[in-house]
C-alpha cells in the first residue's frame, strides 16, 4: 500500500507538469495565430524610450515642494528632500503653484458651478429686536409749585388718558392767601392812586400790581385764575393745578393728604403720539446703520402689520456683556397701537456702496438735523423743530449723490469663499490649452453683506469663481501638496517652508536653474521698488501713528501696479505671481486698517512676505547696499550734472530721428554744460570717477559737434554713452527717478552698443526710423543721492 501511494504522488507531479508545458505550448500557438499581445523586454525598454522622447525631456520635482521643476534628479534645494520624476499628467496639472487641470469629463463628474465676479450694489439685512419705550421728549411732569396739602387728587390711577388743561390737583396753601392779599390791596391802591397827579405814583401802583399778578402765576395760577380773583376781590386757599399737555398717566407719585414741598412731583404724562424703539444691535451689524435710516417692525399683538420708523441715535458705547449697542427708532403712534414695553422684532434694509458705505437715493445730496431725522431738505438751513443747522447726509455715512452711479462694489457670493480669517481662497476657473484650469486666489474681503462678500483684493470683475465644488478642488491640490485653504504653504502645511525660496545644493551652481534667471534688468528694479516700499512700512510702524503706516502700505500697492510681470520668465514667473498676490493682499488690508494693533499685524505679514520675495527672487541686499554705498551729491553738483544729462538725452533723441543737424546742436549744448561742472563739489570717490569720464567726453562731445555726418554722430554718442553709462553706476541716476541702460545688439555690424534713456519705450539712436525699437533694457539705475546745500554747509 505504501508503494501504491508513493506512485500515484509521482504521478500527480508529472500531470502537473504535463499540465504546465501544454499550457506554455498553446499560448505559444495562439501567439502565432492572433500575433504578440505583449512586447519583448527589448520592445518595452524602446517604447519606453520613444514615450519619454515624445513627451519631451524629463522633469524633476520634489513631493514637498511641487513648484520645484529641474531637468535632472537631486536633492531639493529647499528641503533638501530627494527629487521625484514628474509624471506626464502632472505636467500638464501643475502648471502654476495654485492651478488644477482636469479633462472635460472630469470636470463634469466635480459638478463644479461658476457665477462672474461683478459690481452692484448689494442688500445688507439686519435683524434686531427691542421693544417699544416712552418718548422721553414728549414726559411732562405734575409737580407742586408752592408748599401745601393735596386735598383732592382728581386722577386716583394710572393709565387714564388727559387732555392739555384738565383738572388735575386741588392744592391747600396758606401761602397763596397772602399772595393773593396781596394782589387784591395792590389794586385797590393802585386805584386810589390812579385820579392822583403824580405819573410816578401811577407808575409804582402799576409795578406792584404786575408783581403780585407774576408771583401768582409762577406759583401755577393760570391767566383765567388770576383774572377771577382780581373781578371777585376774595381769596381761596386752594388752587387747582391742570394738565400742562396731552397724554396718559403713567405714574402718581402722591396720594390725598400729603403734604408736599416746592417741586415735589405728583403726576407723569407721558405723550405716546410718537414712541420710541429701542433695539439691540450686534456689533457686526453696526457698520450697516445709519442715522436717519428707515426701519421696518413687527409685533406680536398685530401680526402681519408692519410698522416704520427713523433710525434718531445709536449708542456710541457697546454692552461688553451682551456685545450689542442700543439703536433708537423714531415711530410716529397717532393710533395708540404701539404700547411701551411691547417687543418687536425690526429689520433694516442697507444698500451697500463700496468701501462700506450706505446708499439711499432718498437721501443722496440731502440736509438732515442731527436731532431729528425727519427734518430732511433739499438745501442748508436749520432744524424746524430745534433750531439747530442741518448738516449733510454725506457727513453721516451715506454716499454721495455724485458717488451714486459709481459707487458699486466688487462682490462674490459668500458661497465661492473659503474664510481662513481675514482673507479667503477663492478658486477662479479658466481655460488652458482649452482644458478646464481651476487657479486658486488668496484674496482680502471687505465685510459680509448678505449672500454676498465685498472683494478688496485678488479679483477682478468678469473672472468666473467657483461657487459649487471649490472643497473638491481645494481637497485636490492639498493631495498634490500644493497651497490651499488647509496648507496656505503647500506642502505638509504649518508653513515651514518657503514657496520658491534661494536656490541652494547642487542646482544653485546652474545659473539657468536659478529662480532669478528669469528676472529682467526692468523688472529687478520694479521689484527693488517694492522691497523699497515694503521697508517704508517697517520704517512707519516705529512711528507708531495710524495714517502714515496706511499710507506705507497704499504705496506698496502702487509699486506692485507697476511691476511688469511679462518681463519675467520661468520660476520668476510663477513665484511672482504667487508673491504679488501676497504682498498685495498685504498692502490692501493694511490700508484698511482700522487701529493701529491691526496695523502693525499686518505689517508683520508683510516683512515675512518680503523676505520670501527676496529670497525667491535673488533680491538680496546687495542691490540695496549698492546704492547707499554710492557718493553723496549735493542739489549744486546734481543740478549741474543734470543739464550735462539733457543734452545727451537730446543727441540721443535727434539721433533716434535721424536728424544730424540737431544732433551736432544738442552736442554742442552738452558740451557747455560739461565745461560748467564744478569739480570741486566731488568728495574724493566721486571726484576720480569725474576726472576718468569728463576727459574722454569733453574730447569726444567737441568731435561731435564739429560735424554733420550722422554716421560718424553715432559712432561719438556711442563713445559718450560709454563714459556716462561708467559715470552713471557709480553715482546714480541724476535729475531723474531713474535712467534705463538700453542695449542693441545690431549696432556697429552686430558688435551691439549700449546707451543711455529716460524712460522704458525704446528709441534706438544707432539706426533710427529703420529700427527704432530695436533692442532691450539691460539695466536700470536708480536715483543718485542727494542732499542740500544747507545740510553740507551745516
Amino acid at each position: 500500500m505504501a508503494r501504491l501511494s508513493k506512485i500515484r504522488k509521482i504521478g500527480s507531479r508529472y500531470g502537473i507538469v504535463l499540465a504546465v508545458v501544454l499550457a506554455a505550448l498553446l499560448g505559444f500557438w495562439l501567439r502565432g495565430l492572433f500575433g504578440s499581445t505583449a512586447p519583448a523586454a527589448d520592445d518595452a525598454h524602446a517604447g519606453q524610450a520613444h514615450a519619454e522622447q515624445a513627451a519631451g525631456p524629463q522633469v524633476w520635482t520634489c513631493s514637498m515642494h511641487p513648484q520645484i521643476r529641474l531637468p535632472g534628479p537631486g536633492l531639493c534645494p529647499i528641503c533638501n528632500m530627494e527629487l521625484i520624476p514628474l509624471e506626464a499628467g502632472d505636467a500638464l496639472e501643475g502648471a502654476g503653484l495654485r492651478q488644477l487641470t482636469v479633462s472635460e469629463s472630469a470636470a463634469k463628474l466635480m459638478d463644479v458651478e461658476t457665477l462672474p465676479v461683478e459690481r452692484k450694489t448689494v442688500t445688507a439685512t439686519v435683524r434686531m429686536v427691542g421693544k417699544v419705550e416712552y418718548d422721553e421728549t414728549r414726559l411732562a411732569y405734575i409737580t407742586a409749585w408752592i408748599p401745601g396739602r393735596l386735598d383732592r387728587l382728581f386722577i386716583d390711577y394710572t393709565g387714564v388718558p388727559v387732555r392739555e388743561g384738565d383738572h388735575m390737583v386741588s392744592l391747600y396753601s396758606p401761602q397763596l392767601l397772602a399772595a393773593q392779599e396781596e394782589l387784591i390791596q395792590a389794586l385797590k391802591s393802585a386805584a386810589k392812586i390812579d385820579a392822583s397827579n403824580s405819573e410816578f405814583m401811577r407808575q409804582s401802583a402799576k409795578d406792584t400790581v404786575a408783581a403780585a399778578r407774576e408771583k401768582l402765576r409762577l406759583w401755577g395760577l393760570n391767566a383765567d385764575q388770576i383774572a377771577q380773583i382780581e373781578q371777585s376781590g376774595k381769596v381761596s386757599d386752594h388752587i387747582t393745578i391742570n394738565a400742562p399737555t396731552s397724554g396718559i398717566v403713567i405714574h402718581k407719585n402722591a396720594l390725598e393728604g400729603m403734604y408736599v414741598q416746592e417741586g415735589t412731583r405728583i403726576y407723569t404724562i407721558a405723550d405716546l403720539s410718537q414712541v420710541w424703539v429701542k433695539l439691540d444691535a450686534y456689533e457686526s451689524d453696526l457698520e450697516w446703520l445709519r442715522y436717519g435710516q428707515k426701519v421696518e417692525f413687527t409685533t406680536v399683538a398685530y401680526p402681519g402689520v408692519s410698522f416704520a420708523g427713523t433710525i434718531a441715535f445709536i449708542d456710541p458705547i457697546l454692552d461688553e456683556r451682551t456685545r450689542t449697542a442700543k439703536v433708537r427708532v423714531n415711530v410716529a403712534n397717532s393710533d395708540g397701537r404701539l404700547k411701551p414695553q411691547m417687543f418687536v422684532k425690526a429689520v433694516v434694509h442697507a444698500n451697500i456702496a463700496g468701501g462700506g458705505r450706505v446708499m439711499d437715493a432718498e437721501l443722496a445730496g440731502k440736509w438732515m438735523c442731527p436731532m431729528h431725522p425727519e427734518i430732511v431738505k433739499d438745501e442748508a438751513g436749520e432744524c424746524d423743530i430745534c433750531g439747530m443747522p442741518l448738516v449733510t447726509t454725506e457727513s453721516l455715512g451715506y454716499v454721495s449723490a455724485e458717488q451714486a452711479d459709481t459707487a458699486a462694489p466688487l462682490v462674490i457670493p459668500v458661497s465661492s469663499a473659503l474664510v481662513t480669517g481675514t482673507r479667503a481662497v477663492v478658486y477662479v476657473q479658466k481655460n488652458v490649452d482649452g482644458k478646464p484650469t481651476f487657479e486658486g486666489r488668496q484674496v482680502v474681503l471687505g465685510p459680509r453683506a448678505g449672500d454676498y462678500y465685498q472683494v478688496r483684493s485678488g479679483l477682478a470683475e468678469g473672472e468666473l469663481v467657483v461657487v459649487r465644488g471649490n472643497f473638491k478642488i481645494d481637497s485636490a491640490l492639498q493631495i498634490m501638496a500644493k497651497p490651499s485653504m488647509m496648507t496656505p504653504e503647500g506642502g505638509g502645511g504649518g508653513g515651514g517652508h518657503q514657496h520658491g525660496g534661494a536656490m541652494t545644493g547642487e542646482h544653485a551652481q546652474d545659473g539657468a536653474s536659478m529662480p532669478d534667471s528669469g528676472v529682467t534688468a526692468l523688472a529687478r528694479h520694479q521689484l527693488q521698488q517694492v522691497v523699497t516700499a515694503a521697508r517704508e512700512v517697517a520704517a512707519a510702524v516705529e512711528s507708531r501713528e495710524l495714517a502714515p503706516l496706511k499710507d506705507a502700505f497704499t504705496q506698496v500697492s502702487r509699486t506692485i501696479e507697476q511691476v511688469d510681470m511679462t518681463a519675467m520668465t520661468g520660476q520668476a514667473h510663477a513665484a511672482w505671481m504667487e508673491l504679488s498676490m501676497r504682498l498685495t493682499n498685504d498692502a490692501v488690508e493694511g490700508a484698511h486698517a482700522e487701529t493701529l494693533e491691526e496695523a502693525q499685524r499686518v505689517a508683520h505679514l508683510l516683512a515675512g512676505d518680503l523676505e520670501r520675495l527676496q529670497q525667491s527672487l535673488g533680491l538680496s541686499s546687495e542691490h540695496t547696499t549698492t546704492a547707499q554705498s554710492r557718493p553723496l551729491l549735493n542739489e549744486a553738483l546734481s543740478e549741474q550734472l543734470g543739464a550735462v544729462y539733457d543734452g545727451y538725452f537730446k543727441v540721443q533723441q535727434a539721433l533716434a530721428e535721424d536728424s544730424a543737424e540737431q544732433a551736432a546742436s544738442a552736442a554742442q549744448e552738452t558740451l557747455q554744460a560739461l565745461g560748467g561742472v564744478d569739480m570741486t563739489l566731488f568728495d574724493s570717490t566721486s571726484h576720480d570717477v569725474w576726472m576718468k569720464t569728463s576727459a574722454t567726453l569733453q574730447n569726444v562731445l567737441s568731435q561731435a559737434a564739429e560735424t554733420d555726418d550722422i554716421k560718424v554722430l553715432r559712432e561719438r554718442f556711442h563713445s559718450a554713452s560709454q563714459q556716462l553709462i561708467r559715470l552713471t553706476r557709480a553715482l546714480g541716476a541724476v535729475g531723474s527717478d531713474a535712467i534705463y541702460v538700453m542695449h542693441c545688439p545690431m549696432a556697429f555690424d552686430n558688435a551691439g552698443a549700449d546707451w543711455l534713456q529716460r524712460g522704458q519705450e525704446l528709441r534706438n539712436p544707432y539706426f533710427g526710423a529703420m529700427m527704432l525699437q530695436c533692442g532691450s533694457i539691460e539695466e536700470v539705475i536708480s536715483r543718485a543721492n542727494t542732499e542740500s546745500t544747507e545740510d553740507l554747509d551745516d
